[in-house]
C-alpha cells in the first residue's frame, strides 16, 4: 500500500512536467539498473544471506529486469521456454507507450522486494529512485503503464519462483553429522551447521540436472603420511605457514565470507562481508560502465552472469554433500599441528569442490563470452570492505585467482580448486551455449 500511495503521488508530479520526448535519457540511463542490483546488494549483505540463497536473489531480479527491457530493444529475445520452468511472459500493449527501462525497475526491485526480509531498506530507495523518474518530466499516463507492466512481469517471474522446490526447502532436515573421520565437521569460531545441504534439490536455471556437471570423486581420505590426501593437507598447511604479501591480499579481496565471527575472550561479534555471487555482480556492473553498454545490455549481462552463478551453486553444492569431504583445518588440527589456524575463517559446508573456483570460473566464462578474451579491468568490489582494488587483463584471470585464493586462505585442498575450475568453466560454456539472448 505504502508504495502504491508513493506512485500516486509521483503521477501528479509527472502529469505536470514538460512534454512527451525530452525525458527519455534520463529514464533510459543503465545507472537505473545498476543502482537497484547494487541496493539489492547491501540489503543481501545487510540481511546474512548465505553465498547460495544471495545467487538465487539474484538470477530472478536480473531475470525480470531483462524481460522487461527487451521490450525497448527488438534485438534481445526472451528467455522464456530456455530456462526451466519459465513460461511465457505477460506482453505490453503494442499500441501504447511505455518507459520499458521505468518497468525494469519496477520488476527488478519488487522482485527484490518479495526475496529479501528488510523491505523498508528497499521501499526507502523505491520511492527514491521513482522520484528521480517523474522528475525526469515523464508524462504521467507513461509512468503509470510502465510501473504497472513492471508489477505484472514481477508477479509472473515471482510465481515462476514460487515453484523452484525453494520454499520446500526450508523445513528439510538439518545435516546430520557422520562419524566417518574423512566427513566434514563444523569448524571453529562458530562451529555453524552445515549451509543449504539440500541445495542440489533446488531446480536449476538453465541446467538439465544439478548433477549435470558431476566432478570426478575427491581424492580417497587417508591418515597415511605417504598418502595422497596427507601429502594434500601438508600443502595447505605449508604453504599457510609462508603466505607472502601477496597471497595474503589475495586470499582476502577473495575472501567473500558473509558472516565471519569474530570471538575475543567471551564476546563474540560478527562482519558482514559480499558473498562471491555479489562479487561478480560487482564485477559485471564495473564492466558495463567501462564498457558504456546501454540498459538492455547491461540487464542481458546481468541475467547471463547470474544464470551461471545459480546453476554454478546447484552443481558445486551438489557435489559437496555428495563427497562430505572433511576441510583442512580439522584435518590439520588433527593430524598434523593441533594449533594451526587458516588465514581465513573455514566457511560452514564441506569441502569439495571449491564454490568460488566453480561460481567465479562459471561467471568469467559468461563475462567471455560477451566481451571476449581479453578485457583487462580493475575489480573495485572489496573497496568498501577497507581493501584495495586489484586489477586484471582478462576474466578468466581473476577466475583463475579468485580459484587459488582458497589455497592460500587455507580453506581448501588444491583438487577442490583445479577440478572446481574446470567445473565452472565447463558449466559456464553450456550455459553460454544454451541460452539465447539475441534475435537469430
Amino acid at each position: 500500500m505504502r508504495n502504491k500511495l508513493v506512485i500516486i503521488g509521483l503521477l501528479i508530479v509527472a502529469g505536470a512536467c514538460g512534454d512527451r520526448e525530452s525525458y527519455k535519457p534520463r529514464v533510459q540511463n543503465p545507472e537505473l539498473l545498476h543502482r537497484s542490483l547494487k541496493k539489492i546488494t547491501d540489503i543481501i549483505v545487510h540481511d546474512i544471506f548465505s553465498p547460495p540463497q544471495a545467487s538465487r536473489i539474484y538470477a530472478y531480479t536480473s531475470i525480470a529486469a531483462y524481460e522487461v527491457s527487451i521490450h525497448g530493444d527488438h534485438r534481445f529475445t526472451s528467455l522464456a521456454g530456455q530456462l526451466n520452468g519459465l513460461e511465457k511472459v505477460p506482453q505490453p500493449d503494442p499500441e501504447k507507450e511505455y518507459a520499458f527501462t521505468v518497468a525494469a525497475v519496477q520488476a527488478t526491485l519488487k522482485v527484490g522486494r518479495a526475496l529479501i526480509f528488510s523491505e523498508d531498506k528497499l521501499d526507502e530507495f523505491h520511492d527514491l529512485i521513482m522520484k528521480e523518474v517523474a522528475d525526469s518530466g515523464i508524462p504521467a499516463d507513461v509512468l503509470e503503464r510502465s510501473v504497472a507492466y513492471g508489477d505484472q512481469v514481477a508477479d509472473h517471474i515471482l510465481k515462476w519462483s514460487s515453484t523452484d522446490n525453494y520454499k520446500q526447502s526450508r523445513s528439510f532436515p538439518k545435516y546430520t553429522i557422520l562419524s566417518d573421520p574423512g566427513t566434514w565437521k563444523p569448524t571453529p569460531p562458530g562451529y555453524m551447521d552445515a549451509v543449504e545441504p539440500h541445495w542440489n534439490e533446488i531446480r536449476p536455471f538453465a541446467l538439465d540436472s544439478a548433477a549435470q556437471f558431476k566432478p570426478v570423486p575427491p581424492a580417497p581420505f587417508s591418515r597415511d603420511k605417504n598418502s595422497e590426501f596427507y601429502k594434500l593437507a601438508a600443502e595447505v598447511y605449508q604453504v599457510g605457514k609462508n603466505l607472502t604479501d601477496e597471497q595474503k591480499a589475495i586470499a582476502n579481496f577473495w575472501d567473500c565470507n558473509p558472516y565471519i565471527m569474530n570471538v575475543k575472550g567471551h564476546v563474540m561479534f560478527a562482519n558482514k562481508k559480499i558473498s562471491p555471487g555479489g562479487h561478480w555482480m560487482n564485477i559485471t556492473s564495473v564492466i558495463l560502465r567501462k564498457a558504456n553498454k546501454n540498459f538492455v545490455e547491461s540487464a542481458e549481462a546481468y541475467t547471463r552472469v547470474a544464470v551461471s552463478l545459480v546453476d554454478g551453486f546447484i552443481s558445486c553444492w551438489d557435489e559437496k554433500y555428495r563427497s562430505k569431504l572433511i576441510r583442512p583445518e580439522t584435518y590439520i588440527n588433527q593430524y598434523i599441528d593441533e594449533n594451526w589456524i587458516p588465514l581465513l575463517q573455514t566457511p560452514p559446508f564441506p569441502e569439495y569442490t571449491s564454490g568460488h573456483s566453480v561460481i567465479s570460473n562459471a561467471a568469467a566464462t559468461a563475462l567471455t563470452g560477451i566481451f571476449g578474451d581479453n578485457f583487462s579491468f580493475t575489480d573495485s568490489t572489496e573497496v568498501e570492505y577497507g581493501m584495495t582494488a586489484r586489477s586484471f587483463p582478462s576474466f578468466l584471470a581473476a577466475g583463475d585467482e579468485a580459484s587459488v585464493s582458497r589455497l592460500y586462505g587455507g580453506i581448501h585442498y588444491r583438487p577442490a580448486l583445479d577440478i572446481g575450475l574446470q567445473q565452472g568453466r565447463s558449466l559456464g560454456r553450456f550455459i553460454q551455449e544454451k541460452l539465447k539472448t539475441r534475435q537469430q
